[in-house]
Order: structure tokens, then C-alpha cells, then sequence
């Protein structure tokens, strides 16, 4: 088992922002992610945006409707979509959520948590293993943010992923601010999270903000990140070394410029936590 390769820093690509970068073409941002979904079409104003920015920077796709745990029947039609757009787009990754979005045929367009079981998990882990095969690579899936738990739950959500990740061999998008989000929510240490892990399947980092109401957070992805999650994200580059990053923010979306210094504090943060100086340092170098 291998990871793919390491592509540095980068944001969540926002038609607000397309004109915007290619205009500028910031070298601060490494690379960019697309919600899959939004592109799964034919043609349009956004498969001509995409596809101009896919010639200055690398491009994973990141989707919110694979249902990997639904008990519905994998959708063949949409994974024969995702996989037309994968391979015109050519990203170095794809990648989902440890959630299901529905049943018997109806999407709550939501992602909705899993039963930590081992029925569950035997469940999930045929599943990716059906979508990889189909998909002809390896797949990453993202551990949510929660806001209920099951009372059938019979290990952690921690050791679910692990488990899952060895026996289906996927690979693992961690997001940082939903581990902060879910410790709150359900009162666990995130450190202990981060730890129970494992190092080589994690591929890529989410980043994002949340709106805190005082009885629970909710991941919405219209704030800046606070300090507490980028301390978060300081402990989880220590412990899993160079793993890409990025910003998402999906609401109240600022210029690009803005998200561009909160992606410097992300640098800064990743660097001093592996020891190196960021000074006019880009994912070429990194990986060099």
C-alpha cells in the first residue's frame, strides 16, 4: 500500500474565485479541490472554468453522494458519472465521507453518520471495495462531523476508520476541523482521535471553520478557522508528517486573497510542526 503523491497546500475551487485566479494564478495555492457533483454535467460555464484552471494547478475531486453506507444498492449511474469526469479531469485523487445520504432511493442531501458496528463495517468495506474495483484506483473517504450517536454502537469512531481503511485498502481524508467538532459534541479527547489513526493511510487534510452555539458546533464552513483547530492541525502535522491540506469554505465566502492568508497560517503551522523553514517553499520543493 502506497499513498499518492504529495501536492502541498491548497483551497476549495469556488466559482466565486474563478475569474480571480486565473487572472493572478497565485503561486501560494499548490492545488485545488472540486465538489465532484457540481460538475458531473455535460459542458457548461463551469466545465470550461474547470478545465482552464486544471492547466495551471492539479485538481482532486472530493464528492458528497457516494452513500458508501447506505443500504440501498451502490448507484452504478452515478459512479459511472464520477468516473467520466475522472478520467477527462485526470485528479490525483477522489475522495468521500464515512456517511450515508439516504435510503430507498431518497437523497436527504445531508451526510448522515454511521453505526459503529461490525455489521456496519463489513457492509462499508465490501462497498469500497466495489466502488474502487469499479473506479479502478483507490479512493479516500473523510470522517464526518456528528451531532447523534447510535445506541448500537459497538467500537469508536476512530477504530471503525482504521479497521475499515486495512481491510477495504482505501485511503483516509482527515479532516481536523470535524475531529474538533465531534469531540465537542460528544465529549472525547481529539488528541486521542488523532492517535488511534493510522499514519500511512492518511492522504489528505480538511481544514475549515464552524459555527460554535455554545450547547454544540456545527461544521459549516462559512467562518475562519479559529485558533483551537489550528492547534489541532499543529498536533496532526507532527503526527502524520506531509500529508496535502486544504481550506474549505462553502458559505460567506471571502475573496480570494483572504482565503490565501488564512492558507499561509496553514503553511506556517504545517512547517514548524515538520521542522522547516516556509520561507518561498512550494510542494515541488517539499517533495523534491
Amino acid at each position: 500500500m502506497s499513498r499518492y503523491d504529495y501536492l502541498g497546500f491548497g483551497l476549495g475551487l469556488r466559482p466565486k474565485h474563478y475569474d480571480r485566479i486565473l487572472e493572478t494564478l497565485p503561486t501560494e495555492i499548490d492545488w485545488f479541490e472540486i465538489i465532484s457533483e457540481d460538475y458531473m454535467v455535460d459542458g457548461g460555464n463551469q466545465h470550461h472554468y474547470l478545465f482552464k484552471i486544471r492547466e495551471h494547478y492539479p485538481i482532486v475531486m472530493h464528492g458528497v453522494s457516494l452513500s458508501i453506507g447506505s443500504c440501498d444498492p451502490l448507484d452504478f449511474q452515478y459512479l459511472e458519472k464520477l468516473k467520466a469526469l475522472a478520467d477527462r479531469l485526470q485528479p490525483p485523487w477522489i475522495s468521500d465521507h464515512f456517511c450515508w445520504t439516504g435510503v430507498n432511493g431518497n437523497n436527504l442531501h445531508d451526510l448522515m453518520p454511521l453505526p459503529y458496528t461490525e455489521e456496519a463495517l463489513d457492509h462499508v468495506v465490501d462497498r469500497i471495495k466495489q466502488v474502487q474495483d469499479f473506479l479502478g484506483r483507490r479512493i479516500l473517504l473523510e470522517n464526518p462531523s456528528s451531532y447523534v450517536t447510535y445506541t448500537e454502537t459497538s467500537m469508536s469512531e476512530p477504530d471503525f476508520i482504521r479497521e475499515t481503511a486495512e481491510r477495504a485498502d482505501c485511503l483516509l481524508l482527515l479532516d481536523v476541523n470535524n475531529v474538533y467538532v465531534s469531540s465537542f459534541n460528544h465529549n472525547f479527547d481529539p488528541i486521542d482521535y488523532l492517535n488511534k489513526i493510522p499514519v500511512d493511510r492518511v492522504q489528505q487534510f480538511h481544514m475549515a471553520g464552524h459555527l460554535n452555539l455554545k450547547t454544540h458546533i456545527i461544521d459549516t464552513h462559512d467562518h475562519p478557522i479559529i485558533q483551537d483547530v489550528w492547534d489541532l492541525f499543529s498536533v496532526a502535522a507532527k503526527r502524520f508528517g506531509k500529508v496535502s491540506a486544504m481550506i474549505e469554505r462553502d458559505d460567506n465566502i471571502p475573496p480570494l486573497e483572504e482565503l490565501i492568508d488564512e492558507l499561509n497560517t496553514m503553511k506556517k503551522i504545517a512547517y514548524e510542526a515538520w521542522g522547516e523553514n516556509s520561507n518561498h517553499l512550494h510542494a515541488e520543493e517539499v517533495a523534491a
